[in-house]
C-alpha cells in the first residue's frame, strides 16, 4: 500500500502550530511596547542631575521621548 500526503493535511497540521506563534509573537510585541511607554515616562521624569548620573543629554533625552512607542 503507498501512501501520500495531500497538501489539506499539510495544513491542517501547521494552522494550529502557526496561530499560536502569531499570538505569542502579538504579546511579546504588545509587551514591548508597553516597556518602552513606562520607561520613557520614567526618563520624562529625570532631572538634570538625574540625567547627567545616567550619562543621558537633554537632547538625548529629548529625541528619544519624540519617538513613538512602536519604534
Amino acid at each position: 500500500m503507498e501512501r501520500t500526503l495531500s497538501s489539506d493535511s499539510l495544513f491542517q497540521v501547521n494552522t494550529p502550530n502557526l496561530r499560536g506563534t502569531l499570538l505569542l509573537s502579538s504579546i511579546s510585541t504588545l509587551q514591548l511596547w508597553k516597556r518602552r511607554i513606562v520607561s520613557r515616562r520614567e526618563l520624562a521624569r529625570l532631572d538634570m542631575r538625574m540625567l547627567a548620573d545616567a550619562g543621558i543629554s537633554y537632547s538625548e533625552r529629548d529625541a528619544i521621548l519624540r519617538k513613538p512607542f512602536w519604534r
